[in-house]
């Protein structure tokens, strides 16, 4: 399960059984592999988009394969010092601040990136050049839902800020497609995290994108941050 969904992931196309015994050299012949597969269809973790296609992940597999990233330890793949160098200037003016934390978190992920300082009620927004160029949005309609789902998210981001994250030690949450709490964000992730900005300022940041987003990188990606933020 974990080798599909991160091929389909990488290539944006259904992943097929012969794809994965030559690269990953299983030791075991396509249709072996076939049946795996099929049994992963029957149990709601995979489908397929057409007869002879490949497999897709559904809501349910990229759960699986979330929920077995979120058990592993947390890779810094920020640098703690190059970080405060950067942004030293701009911890003098929170709103400099996260307005360029919003530009940096977005050029890192290739998403879309909504920050917010809780308490001022102002809102950042910056990644559309990224995600643009993600395969899913050559599709109009889809650009289209998107931008729908992004209006909701901003004026329902109060759902998101309390959904979860006021519990202890919950550092990130994560919708994938239908568990999102807005019916426009079916076809899209959510991964977002609580952070203190400086001069105390209570906020939140997330990456909104596909469901076929790179998971593994972004909650790295923000967990870094959000423990980057603590210390600064």
């Amino acid at each position: 399960m974990e080798k599909i969904t991160r091929e389909y992931i990488r290539l944006a196309r259904p992943v097929s059984s012969q794809l994965l015994e030559e690269k990953y050299k299983l030791g075991i012949c396509p249709a072996t592999i076939r049946i795996e597969m099929q049994r992963l269809t029957d149990e709601g973790y995979l489908y397929q988009p057409h007869t002879s296609a490949g497999r897709v992940p559904t809501d349910k597999g990229y759960r699986f394969f979330v929920d077995n990233l979120l058990k592993k330890e947390i890779a810094d793949i920020l640098d703690s010092f190059e970080f405060k160098e950067e942004f030293k200037e701009e911890r003098k003016d929170v709103f400099s601040f996260v307005r360029r934390l919003t530009k940096f978190l977005a050029d890192v992920s290739a998403n879309l990136v909504v920050a917010r300082i809780s308490r001022k009620d102002f809102i950042f927004k910056e990644g559309w050049e990224g995600i643009l160029k993600a395969p899913e949005f050559e599709n109009r309609d889809y650009v289209l839902n998107f931008t729908r789902f992004l209006e909701d998210f901003e004026k329902e981001i109060d759902i998101f800020e309390k959904s979860g994250l006021e519990k202890k030690n919950v550092r990130v949450k994560i919708y994938i497609g239908r568990e999102n709490p807005l019916k426009k964000g079916r076809d899209f992730s959510t991964i977002l995290a609580s952070c203190c900005f400086p001069k105390k300022e209570q906020g939140m940041i997330s990456i909104l994108g596909p469901k076929r987003m790179a998971y593994e990188k972004n909650i790295n990606l923000v967990n870094s941050l959000v423990k980057l933020l603590e210390e600064f």
